[in-house]
């Protein structure tokens, strides 16, 4: 079968469909297009990749395949984040654009949150988005909840699993299920910084966890995953979720995933504020905890403070402060908090302003894209930078809108064709 059948569509099973009320619900991943993918032929052109890209990807030696970098975890312990290569990188990404992240390809369902792209509601006709904050909302109004944490969720996901999520879920040919296995693997597991780590944490229960969720709804209680965190929560006080817990431990044994149980509790609002992945949920909105918005008034007001400083808004110092207190202003608007507009309006005053420094730094970028765009102009770095100069020429032009405009027109041609 060719690759251009691949994104035909499949008639829906009513067996991953489970009734509430008038609605239905959709319990399990689910595999919308008919065709597949038969040879790795078909692969290479289903992902715009050569045969020569793939095979130098798998016989890259085992320490250049991935850089390492160790970064402290609040334990105490270390979490290992691997970089891939090139084209590792380039490839794992195709993977991610052209099967993973397509809804034309892949229909996920509304208990899985986090990797999984955001969708239509076939009801309302709007998009669902599929972030920390939406799967905080499935429980709000909640009285108990239940947290499972799954122990190095990544690393015991085996080879074998992305196997199957390949060749049982995709329904893509042996061969080539068995070399997307590879690519995605590393010392045959799934590892933290391969771009396909997420989508594959959210793909490793596709068969088993439906029956999970249908029945714990049986039971009145919603069940959410955002990649390794599981949330179970119901309306009742005090909760018993002993049988929860019986069910999810053996869904997740049954696929090698051990339970980190110094981590799993049940939490109660009679004993402390209920949050799901930071936001409060015992209100019919996600709200910021105690304090947040507080927090965030003086982060805002200290900014303006550095701002009064003579010079100091053209500093990156300054940048990157004014960027990450966007980035909490930001939340606010995510969870329809009423102080966001009078926070913006404030941060919009104060933005950061450039120097004259920062048009030699935007020239010397655009020379460096002019001389590699002939030979690099597909690569993810060269990409990268083309952005970047991008993201520089905003600020630039609050200061120097004639030099930003030729800059402009000169990056004209040099777009990069990067996927």
């Amino acid at each position: 079968m060719n690759a251009s059948s691949f994104t035909a569509p499949l008639r829906m099973g009513w067996s991953n469909l489970f009734l509430i009320g008038l609605k239905m619900v959709l319990l399990n991943p689910r595999k919308v297009s008919a065709g597949s993918i038969s040879s790795i032929e078909n692969l290479c052109s289903a992902l715009s990749i050569s045969l020569e890209e793939i095979y130098g990807a798998l016989a890259l030696p085992d320490d250049e395949k991935y850089a390492v970098s160790r970064i402290p975890k609040s334990d105490g312990s270390v979490r290992l984040v691997h970089n891939p290569h090139f084209l590792l990188r380039k490839i794992q990404r195709r993977i991610n654009k052209r099967i993973f992240s397509r809804l034309s390809i892949i229909q996920w369902p509304d208990h899985l949150f986090g990797s999984a792209p955001n969708q239509l509601d076939q009801q309302s006709q709007s998009m669902v988005n599929k972030d920390y904050v939406s799967c905080a909302a499935k429980h709000c109004g909640a009285k108990s909840l239940l947290k499972v944490d799954v122990k190095d969720f990544f690393d015991n996901i085996h080879k074998d699993l992305v196997l199957d999520i390949f060749l049982g879920f995709m329904k893509f040919d042996s061969e080539v299920s068995e070399l997307l296995a590879e690519i995605c693997c590393f010392n045959s597991h799934v590892i933290q910084g391969a771009l396909t780590s997420s989508y594959i944490a959210s793909l490793c229960l596709y068969d088993v966890e439906g029956a999970v969720v249908q029945r714990l709804l049986r039971k009145g209680l919603v069940y959410t995953r955002l990649v390794d965190d599981i949330t179970v929560s119901s309306k009742v006080s005090n909760y018993d979720f002993s049988y929860s817990l019986d069910i999810i431990k053996a869904m997740l044994t049954g696929k090698d995933l051990p339970l980190n149980l110094a981590k799993t509790r049940s939490v109660y609002v009679s004993s402390e504020p209920l949050s799901v992945h930071g936001l409060r949920v015992a209100f019919p909105q996600p709200r910021l905890p105690s304090g947040e918005v507080a927090r965030i008034r003086t982060a805002v007001r200290n900014l303006e403070n550095l701002a009064s400083e003579r010079g100091y808004r053209t500093t990156h110092a300054y940048r990157h402060d004014f960027n990450r207190c966007m980035g909490r202003v930001n939340k606010l608007v995510r969870v329809g908090h009423n102080r966001y507009d009078s926070l913006l309006g404030r941060l919009k005053k104060i933005f950061p302003l450039p120097s004259k420094k920062d048009i030699e730094r935007a020239n010397l970028m655009l020379a460096r894209l002019a001389r590699d765009c002939d030979t690099k102009r597909s690569t993810y770095w060269y990409a990268k930078r083309y952005y970047k100069l991008q993201e520089r020429l905003i600020v630039l032009k609050r200061s120097f809108p004639a030099v930003t405009s030729e800059i402009r027109k000169s990056l004209k041609g040099l777009q990069p064709d990067y996927e």
